[in-house]
């Protein structure tokens, strides 16, 4: 019997039958996951599954197809979105898709459909994990039960909260993380400057998400005159700018260190105001496709030195666990947990 990472409660529908194909889709901006599902033993077993660059597809009907094929059609699909869903339809932020569940229902001929946030996801997600999927990066001083959040930085910067009702979380989606940037000193305002000539708004996925790392540099080498390494520069030009840098760091390239220390700062700091927001006694959840890549023992020092930096309010965040997630399943699990009808 698997036994999760956390209680969460999980909508009331009826559970997908033994040996009854789901498929599952996390959507994000940069990549495409998809998986076929089956319950085996009561428990959700992946049977198949792909990762594709988004972009190589029109749409999510085009990638499910080149997918499933000529096999079996699934009962029910079950999609983890990188963009709000509203009224059963949505947009994607990072992406130019567009997703209605009763068309694509109909296209696919697909019985049951069910789209959520991908963050939302995520948090269901977090049932599926164990003990063994997260790294606790802070134990708090004296953790409690409570609202949690979870903070995901990828292509983009997706935020979600759980509210606890005295027996399980409940996960609820946000944009939080178009919410605008906020500096604190005379460095951050320099920085907000420097993309606010490329972007006019600033939020804070500007600079907590893989692209952000990316401006961060080009600020640090044209703004800071800090040296731009040849071989980073190359690199940069035939593979993401965030990886080029991240291994940049790795050689131990100081404009490239820098910029991961500072998204490790950032990140801290909208780590705090979600959580503060949310009162999330709980935990707070570091989630996406960026951290668990980069995370070392500098980084987590720089986080937890600005993680705490909220004034009156420290001793809250003190109590508050902190997590890295590993598992980088975590929305698409959420999403397939969320579509069987697990409780």
């Amino acid at each position: 019997m698997h036994q999760p990472l956390l209680p969460i409660a999980f909508p009331k529908r009826t559970p997908l039958l033994e040996g009854v194909p789901l498929l599952a889709a996390d959507v994000g901006g940069t990549k495409t996951a998809l998986a076929l599902f089956e319950k085996r033993g009561g428990v959700l077993a992946i049977v198949r599954e792909a990762v594709y660059p988004s972009k190589s597809f029109g749409s999510l009907a085009e990638a499910v197809r080149h997918f499933v094929g000529n096999g079996l059609r699934p009962a029910r699909l079950s999609i983890a979105f990188a963009g709000p869903v509203q009224g059963g339809k949505a947009k994607a932020t990072n992406l130019g898709w567009n997703i209605e569940v009763a068309a694509l229902s109909q296209a696919m001929s697909i019985p049951e459909v069910f789209l959520l946030n991908d963050l939302e996801a995520y948090a269901y997600g977090l049932a599926a994990l164990t003990p063994s999927d997260v790294q606790t990066i802070f134990w708090g001083t004296s953790p409690a039960t409570g609202n949690a959040a979870i903070i995901a930085p990828g292509t983009g910067l997706g935020e979600a909260g759980l509210y606890w009702d005295g027996v399980a979380l409940h996960p609820f989606a946000t944009e939080g993380g178009h919410a605008g940037f906020a500096p604190r000193d005379e460095f951050d305002c320099t920085l907000l400057l420097f993309l606010e000539k490329k972007y006019g708004r600033v939020s804070w996925e500007r600079v907590v998400s893989g692209p952000g790392i990316h401006q961060m540099y080009r600020f640090l080498r044209d703004v800071k005159s800090m040296t731009a390494p040849a071989e980073v520069e190359e690199n940069m030009e035939y593979q993401d700018p965030a990886a080029a840098i991240s291994l940049g760091a790795v050689a131990g390239h100081p404009i490239c260190v820098e910029t991961l220390r500072l998204f490790a700062r950032y990140l801290a700091m909208e780590a705090a105001n979600l959580a503060l927001k949310l009162k999330a006694t709980g935990g707070v959840f570091i989630g996406g496709g960026v951290p668990p890549r980069i995370w070392n023992d500098d980084l987590q020092a720089v986080f937890l030195e600005h993680f705490f930096q909220v004034g009156r309010l420290r001793p809250l965040l003190e109590s508050v666990p902190v997590h890295l997630v590993l598992n980088e399943r975590g929305a698409l699990l959420g999403a397939a947990w969320y579509g069987g009808g697990v409780v």
